[in-house]
C-alpha cells in the first residue's frame, strides 16, 4: 500500500494556516500519514485557485477542509481509505 501524504495549502504569515498545522499533525500521525506544508503564493495555479480559502487541507486534488481543522470529518475520511 502507497504512503498517503496529506497537502497543506498554507502562507508563511498566515495564523490559521500555523493553527491547522499544529491541529491536523496529531491526526496525522495517528493514522501514520505524512502531512506535506506547501507555500500557496508559490504556485500561481494553486494561489488562482484557493487564494481566499487558505488554509486547505487536500488528499490528492480532495478538498478535506478549508479555514479550520475539521478532525471528525478527516478522521472518517482517513479511516474510510485505510
Amino acid at each position: 500500500m502507497a504512503a498517503i501524504e496529506l497537502t497543506l495549502l498554507s502562507r508563511s504569515y498566515c495564523h490559521l494556516c500555523h493553527d491547522m498545522e499544529v491541529a491536523a499533525a496529531p491526526l496525522a500521525a495517528e493514522f501514520g500519514v505524512a502531512l506535506r506544508v506547501v507555500d500557496v503564493d508559490a504556485d500561481p495555479e494553486l494561489e488562482a485557485k484557493y487564494d481566499e480559502l487558505v488554509p486547505v487541507l487536500l488528499h490528492d486534488d480532495m478538498e478535506l477542509c478549508h479555514y479550520f481543522l475539521d478532525a471528525p470529518k478527516v478522521r472518517e475520511y482517513l479511516a474510510g481509505i485505510r
